[in-house]
């Protein structure tokens, strides 16, 4: 029987992502987003997938919008991605709190009137700090976050853990470092994906950090969103997830390899490393939930060019972001 999810923020990377798989495999994504952009949706489905998606426009900053979509969507299973990245919280403090905490809190309120089981939410590896050393960090390590993005999803992880403790309402938030693949093009950490489209057409491109950090392909991550959708335990759960930690070096390396000739040498780095800890242990994701495949850097990084280079020959490859 085909399963219907709640999915708010679907329009952004990850969200998109999570409904092509739901589709492939034959559930209904019901998608809550008060944005009306759907070009990461065109570039990862085929066009008559796109016309079957059930849309509800709405903000996530008011409770009663929320609650009136979840309960119009008759969906069973909720996956919250709605927020606001680093930079916008950064510049507008109140705005990332509004969106990422009270929006968060209004997801958890509509699921616990409507007796949804449970709630899997975006939470970000940007709840740690920078570690002194190079250790692998696991979800017991002390989350000193950096950024009022990272205190705005420690925060929600809190207000999962209670809601869990007054209501029994089941939840997971999992902690994505450096997501790539097509579709991620908004916050710092989109730099690698914006580099190889870049790369794709020809154009030069900087990177804005240096150093090690964690990358994750875009497949892999939604997938553990929807396995914890899916199969989850009771209990208020927060996950790292992990892929391959490398170098910005030895992604422009492997992205260099992967291109052809003419296309080679085109991205730069620099710039201080991201100030959240690169070594994320994900052997609680693996124990509690599993069976989620691996994508190696390299297939991620093959993928993702062919991909950009299958769009950019079909004239549909948007690279607005590239100019911004």
């Amino acid at each position: 029987m085909a399963e219907r999810y709640f999915i708010t923020g679907a329009l952004g990377c990850i969200g998109a992502w999570i409904v092509k798989t739901l589709v492939e495999r034959g559930d209904e994504p019901v998608i809550f987003d008060q944005a009306s952009d759907t070009r990461r949706l065109q570039a990862i489905l085929d066009p008559e997938a796109l016309t079957k998606l059930r849309f509800i426009a709405g903000d996530i900053t008011s409770a009663a919008a929320v609650h009136d979509a979840l309960a119009a969507s008759g969906a069973s299973r909720v996956i919250h991605l709605a927020g606001v990245q680093v930079p916008t919280c950064r510049a507008n403090p109140i705005l990332g709190a509004t969106v990422n905490v009270l929006g968060t809190l209004h997801v958890f309120e509509a699921a616990r009137q409507l007796g949804v089981a449970r709630v899997v939410y975006a939470s970000s590896a940007a709840v740690f700090g920078l570690c002194e050393d190079e250790a692998t960090v696991d979800e017991q390590v002390q989350a000193d976050p950096l950024t009022h993005y990272g205190v705005f999803k420690r925060t929600n992880e809190g207000n999962a853990r209670v809601y869990f403790l007054d209501h029994k309402l089941s939840s997971v938030g999992l902690r994505p470092l450096t997501v790539y693949g097509v579709g991620r093009d908004t916050g710092l950490t989109s730099d690698p994906t914006k580099a190889m489209k870049a790369a794709v057409v020809g154009q030069t491109f900087h990177i804005r950090f240096s150093g090690a950090t964690d990358f994750l392909y875009v497949a892999d991550t939604a997938a553990a969103f929807i396995a914890c959708a899916d199969r989850a335990p009771e209990g208020a759960h927060v996950f790292n997830l992990h892929g391959e930690t490398r170098t910005v070096d030895e992604i422009v390396r492997v992205i260099d390899d992967t291109l052809p000739d003419e296309r080679r040498g085109l991205i730069t780095f620099g710039g201080s490393p991201i100030p959240i800890a690169p070594h994320l242990n994900d052997a609680a994701f693996q124990k509690t939930i599993g069976g989620v495949l691996a994508t190696t850097l390299q297939d991620g990084v093959r993928e993702t060019l062919a991909r950009f280079d299958a769009l950019h020959r079909a004239g549909r490859l948007d690279v607005r972001e590239l100019t911004d």
